[in-house]
């Protein structure tokens, strides 16, 4: 990517004279239960009879969606080797806001789901798909912000190397320097933060599949890795999201007995933290720092340590759901100032606009981060007869995030009150 394209005002793409499904409403309809499979034979037609290549994306996203990763990671290349940019959203209004945004190829994890936190707002959105080694276009359509969306992981550690130089001359505002996402993988975000006041974070150590096989049979590791070597530990394939493949391993035989059920070839590893509350159960916050503001976007209470959100528990617990909601009506005046010194540090070290963490507090009054990056889902996809405070605290978060791109772009603060050009 030596250099940069000229950026066209009055750019013009193909864009499908069918509506465009988007991500979003795809995400909704499937957290809620809803059969995304039947958008599949409209989309097939499109992109086959029709030759459309927003179906033959959206088609890959439907895939995804139902579970069937690499048949829709195929339909995504097919879709990109013909057309890497995309316009997803064109605005109503003249003046509105025009978002750039550079994505990576890849699954649903890969890049920020920016999309479900802009259904509420008029702008013109362009998604350009960025390869490494793979010069940008000559034109681009011009923008008043790019957000890099591509997230950290080891298939777009040269990616985001290569946007890094490019964007260090970018004639428009950026948001989420490349440079700064590629250090929230575990081992380095620990490495980060791990000292800031205020805050715990677990060393974590990325080891190989040998070395774990050595520990199993109880062998020492080098010296940098055994802070990390004491049972119980934390084990998780390097790669993985929403706990796939990730144990806790109590002693030798189990980590034995784990590795002979994964194919892996590396691993994170970092010591179990007990941070059940006094009750015995596990709470999991999972926020967000926009503009280095820190906004609650929802609490899973659990018997279990690993916590999922949405799970059985907090439909079955009503006490949990109001736990839940008086968290985020509270959230500023409690936890944000009780944690006001630990989440300024963090924000200082990873230092990127838009970004999120799941973290709990330890019995010491500790933040407890168990993760970073810029690439979590936030939503309001929750049903609505059992989380009613979830929808309306989202929009103040999803708002939050449009006066970011606002600020970012226009170089003016707004009020917090500010929907400009809401309800497309």
């Amino acid at each position: 990517m030596p250099s940069l394209p000229v950026l066209d005002t009055q750019f013009t793409s193909h864009v499908s004279d069918a509506p465009f499904i988007g991500l979003s409403a795809l995400l909704r309809k499937a957290f809620t239960g809803g059969d995304v499979t039947e958008f599949g034979a409209g989309l097939i037609d499109r992109s086959g009879q029709q030759g459309d290549l927003y179906a033959l994306l959206e088609l890959s996203n439907v895939l995804q969606v139902h579970f069937q990763r690499e048949a829709g990671l195929a339909v995504q290349a097919e879709a990109l080797k013909a057309q890497r940019l995309y316009r997803i959203a064109q605005a109503q209004h003249a003046d509105a806001l025009r978002l750039l945004v550079f994505k990576g190829a890849g699954d649903l994890m890969s890049n920020t789901p920016f999309e479900c936190l802009l259904d509420d707002y008029d702008l013109t959105i362009d998604v350009l798909y960025v390869e490494p080694g793979m010069p940008l276009p000559a034109v681009l359509p011009d923008h008043d912000v790019l957000l890099i969306a591509v997230g950290e992981s080891d298939a777009n550690r040269i990616l985001l190397t290569e946007l890094a130089e490019v964007l260090a001359q970018w004639p428009r505002p950026v948001l989420n320097q490349p440079a700064r996402i590629a250090r929230l993988s575990r081992n380095i975000a620990c490495a980060t933060l791990g000292g800031a006041p205020g805050v715990t974070m677990p060393d974590t150590a990325r080891i190989s599949r040998t070395a774990l096989e050595q520990l199993a049979a109880g062998a020492l590791l080098p010296a940098e890795l055994l802070a990390g070597s004491a049972f119980p530990l934390i084990v998780r394939p390097v790669g993985s999201h929403a706990g796939s493949g990730l144990v806790r391993i109590a002693q030798a035989g189990e980590l034995l007995s784990y590795l002979q059920e994964r194919g892996e070839a590396e691993f994170f590893i970092a010591p179990f933290i007990d941070y059940a509350s006094a009750d015995g159960l596990f709470r999991k916050f999972r926020l967000v720092l926009i503009d280095g503001q820190a906004h609650v976007c929802h609490m899973g209470i659990s018997q279990h340590w690993m916590v999922h959100y949405p799970y059985e528990e907090m439909i079955a617990h009503a006490s949990r759901r109001a736990e839940e909601a008086a968290l985020m009506a509270t959230f500023e005046d409690d936890f944000a100032k009780r944690h006001a010194g630990a989440l300024a540090a963090i924000q200082g070290g990873i230092g990127l606009d838009y970004w999120g963490l799941d973290c709990a507090e330890t019995p010491d009054g500790q933040l407890l981060i168990f993760e970073v990056a810029s690439a979590m889902v936030i939503h309001a996809m929750d049903r609505v007869d059992m989380f009613p405070y979830k929808a309306p605290h989202m929009k103040t978060v999803f708002a939050a995030f449009y006066r970011l791109l606002e600020r970012t772009a226009r170089g003016a603060a707004l009020p917090a009150s500010a929907t400009s050009h809401a309800a497309r």
